[in-house]
């Protein structure tokens, strides 16, 4: 009873690759706490993956499950008074679902990076997930045939953990080492190779010191902290899912923080340093070996707050010696950068007036612009199907709304008819603007995602209709309806129709927040106008 009893919080599902190895991960920590002097208890959370969950819901249940981990961690742990947290980070959501919780709880945390999976081949070519997605958008516009995505499908994954590449789950495993929340030189690891379960042992070693020490997240978790997680993400050309999951944190922590606000001040001041595919030539292993994000933090230590702690107890800065990278041209110094202009660009304008967001590529010149009219869908389906038809023309702008946490409910995917114009051949000649999320992995053309406010919570994405003008000027960071507001000021808006009145999805419709403030769920007060659920 006087040992620390530590949480090993384990994401465990046989549903999903990504999480098919966690249980040997929670065995080996559970020794290496117990050789440390502490008690491990696994506990377990909702699991869940893009791939499986997206089925369902219209694709709902998978940000909404981001939530759901904090909350079964929170229920577990705080319901049992248990002493600190050991989370293994899987699948994209994980991640941020733990930190969540840890910046909630505030109880000594260290989240492990289990690792990315290893990549097939098909057709005498590396073959990995990325394929895969883009090749369901040309099998849906008869581009290729059933045989070869499937076989694709069957070869593309060579292993368990997470989506190679520069998706979400690397991402955020990446922004946890900036945060100083995984160990140091922990991330990206591929799955089940000895260096994995080195960082796995000594992570459980570290826990136990952790909770005697008494460093709880929140002394991790400051402004500059964040400031060095966002720089890191930009260097490295994240996921713009990192964006709505750092706000997240910020809000879990109380601290204030715009994580928005951070992108946008710090964009045009961190070169790209690394390009990993999707975003470039290079593997997520090449990147690992080079020095993975030890060796990019070490790059941009000039621009980083190296005073930040750590969860080993010491400083960022004292943990940078020694990581130089082994291949600057994996990982560039700044002096010699991918490039200077921003890959995450944050936009704003009459049809975004909070935010969104884009993603451009590693190698455009500069950013596009792009003017045309709208054709506007309420769903994937819809536009999808009105792909087949040829509804969509060069010069549409595809408006794809109902899609944000409210109106899904839990955030739908909208990458599915993106990758339908790449298979059509209408990448950069049809725009999409949208309130919905987009893989962290594939992004194509001039797409402006996350729209906010969203259509179902007033934004005006719900008074746009076919045939209006929409102006997207990536140089200028805007996206604008071009109708004068006397027009606008006659329409009736677009309403989403509600199909969760009851359950999980329910709950998060009437509990969520808006993304600028990480779409978490808080219930609004009385005062803001909204009765008790």
């Amino acid at each position: 009873m006087a040992k620390p009893k530590i949480a090993i919080v384990n994401s465990s599902s046989q549903l999903a690759t990504c999480y098919s190895h966690l249980d040997d991960i929670a065995r080996a920590v559970k020794e290496a706490i117990a050789e440390a002097g502490g008690v491990g208890f696994e506990i377990r959370t909702v699991a869940p993956s893009d791939f499986i969950h997206s089925a369902g819901g219209r694709g709902g249940y998978i940000l909404s499950a981001r939530d759901l981990i904090t909350h079964d961690i929170e229920a577990a742990v705080e319901g049992a008074q248990l002493d600190g947290m050991l989370t293994l980070a899987s699948c994209d959501k994980t991640a941020p679902g733990q930190l969540m919780a840890a910046a909630r709880l505030d109880l000594p945390t260290i989240v492990v990076g289990c690792g990315y999976q290893a990549c097939g081949t098909f057709g005498g070519r590396p073959c990995d997930i990325e394929d895969v997605f883009l090749g369901a958008g040309h099998y849906a516009q008869g581009r290729i045939g059933l045989d070869e995505l499937t076989g694709m499908s069957e070869n593309a994954v060579a292993g368990p953990g997470v989506c190679a590449g520069m998706g979400t789950a690397n991402s955020l495993h990446i922004a946890c080492e900036a945060l100083g929340m995984a160990l140091p030189g922990s991330t990206p690891v591929l799955a089940n190779s000895p260096r994995m379960w080195a960082d796995v042992r000594t992570a459980g070693r570290r826990i136990v010191e952790l909770v005697r020490e008494d460093l709880r997240p929140r002394t991790l978790l400051t402004r500059e902290a964040f400031e060095n997680a966002v720089t890191a993400m930009l260097a490295v050309s994240a996921s713009i899912n990192s964006v709505k999951h750092l706000q997240a944190v910020a809000e879990e922590a109380q601290s204030g923080i715009d994580v928005y606000g951070m992108y946008e001040r710090l964009a045009d001041r961190v070169p790209l340093l690394a390009a990993v595919r999707p975003n470039g030539p290079h593997s997520i292993e090449e990147f690992e070996a080079a020095g993975g994000a030890s060796g990019v933090l070490w790059q941009l230590r000039e621009l980083l707050h190296t005073e930040a702690l750590t969860a080993t107890g010491r400083t960022l800065g004292e943990e940078l010696a020694g990581r130089q990278p082994a291949d600057p041209e994996v990982i560039r110094p700044g002096e010699r950068p991918f490039g200077r202009r921003p890959t995450i660009v944050l936009v704003r304008g009459s049809l975004a007036p909070a935010t969104g967001i884009v993603k451009l590529a590693v190698d455009e010149e500069r950013p596009p612009s792009f003017t045309g009219p709208a054709k506007v869908y309420d769903s994937p389906q819809d536009a999808l199907a009105g792909l087949r038809a040829g509804d969509a023309q060069p010069g549409h702008v595809l408006v794809l709304r109902g899609l944000g946490p409210k109106g899904t409910p839990g955030m739908g995917m909208a990458s599915r008819p993106v990758f339908a114009l790449d298979g059509a051949g209408l990448t950069g000649k049809v725009a999409v603007v949208t309130d919905g999320q987009l893989s962290g992995l594939v992004n194509k053309g001039v797409v402006v995602g996350e729209v906010s406010p969203e259509a179902a919570d007033g934004g005006p994405l719900a008074l746009v209709r076919d045939g209006d003008t929409i102006s997207i000027d990536l140089t200028n960071r805007r996206v604008d309806l071009l109708v004068p507001d006397e027009e606008l000021a006659t329409r009736i808006p677009w309403t989403p129709s509600v199909d969760a009145e009851r359950g999980w999805l329910s709950v998060y419709r009437r509990t969520v927040r808006p993304l600028q403030e990480g779409a978490v769920l808080t219930p609004r007060t009385l005062e803001e106008g909204t009765t008790n659920a």
